[in-house]
């Protein structure tokens, strides 16, 4: 996750500089977060890796043009917000629970 790095990597792509904020994730998951950042207004393009071997599934990098987009400032400093307008939290971020609450500091009201 992308929460775990905290460098992200920036790449060009035909004169482009972009942002990788999660490199290797499934289509599902980069759906996921690109709707959140697009609710807050950061655009995100996914970017299909094809699969090294034959058989294998593709990847899929989620990429941005923001070069300065730090997803662990956003979700740490609780900008990132919700279609509904309740701040993400860095487990609704890694998709670990869909409650907002509690936040990652209330270990001991988390169920896992």
């Amino acid at each position: 996750m992308s929460l775990l790095k905290f460098e992200h990597k920036i790449i060009d792509i035909d004169g482009v500089a972009y942002r990788i904020i999660e490199a290797g994730i499934t289509h599902q998951r980069a759906k996921f977060l690109q709707q959140l950042l697009s609710i807050n207004k950061h655009e995100a393009i996914i970017q299909e890796v094809p699969a090294k071997e034959e058989g294998q599934p593709s990847t899929y990098n989620l990429v941005t043009t923001d070069v300065t987009l730090n997803p662990i400032v956003k979700v740490y400093n609780r900008e990132l917000k919700t279609s509904e307008g309740k701040k993400v939290t860095p487990d609704f971020w890694n998709q670990k629970t869909t409650q907002l609450e509690p936040n990652y500091w209330d270990k001991n009201k988390k169920d896992f």
